[in-house]
């Protein structure tokens, strides 16, 4: 079922950004990939990246995508007047993100603290979890799928 992606609009106090990542690994570790798609007012994409990550586990793969896409609109936006919503097909990443779940994992917890310093820098920072099937997530995990076949892995 093709979800469309919802619009995106500023207000009268900052800008609103939507954030679509995923994170894909072939093997739990195994060659993995990390990458976002930012949106911007009227659904204006502003920015989009994919990164091979090397052999990692997927939850290493997902943070990443969600760190990197935080450090880009640090990085170049006014980020203290925005709000961002990451939408993400990782369960554990917006539960922990949320702080509905605990973050047990020894090898995730320095990757939860950067992305709980990195919301830090934003008006306002909220977590979703849709299915890998909407539109957004599923563009991205197909540029992801395209980086890894392309590296050989």
């Amino acid at each position: 079922m093709q979800q469309k992606l919802g619009a995106i609009k500023s207000d009268s106090n900052g800008m609103k950004v939507l954030i679509y990542t995923d994170g894909a690994a072939r093997g739990n570790p195994g060659p993995s990939a990390s990458g976002y798609r930012i949106y911007g007012h009227g659904r204006k994409v502003l920015h989009e990246t994919e990164v091979y990550n090397g052999i990692k586990t997927n939850n290493f793969a997902e943070y990443n995508s969600v760190i990197l896409a935080l450090e880009w609109c640090a990085a170049h936006l006014a980020a203290k007047d925005i709000d961002v919503e990451v939408d993400s097909d990782s369960q554990i990443v917006v539960h922990q993100m949320s702080g509905n779940y605990k973050v047990k994992a020894e090898g995730l917890k320095p990757l939860h603290e950067r992305c709980k310093e990195l919301c830090r820098k934003f008006k306002s920072v909220t977590f979703k979890n849709l299915p890998r099937e909407h539109t957004g997530i599923r563009e991205v995990d197909r540029r992801l799928n395209l980086l890894l076949d392309r590296m050989g892995k």
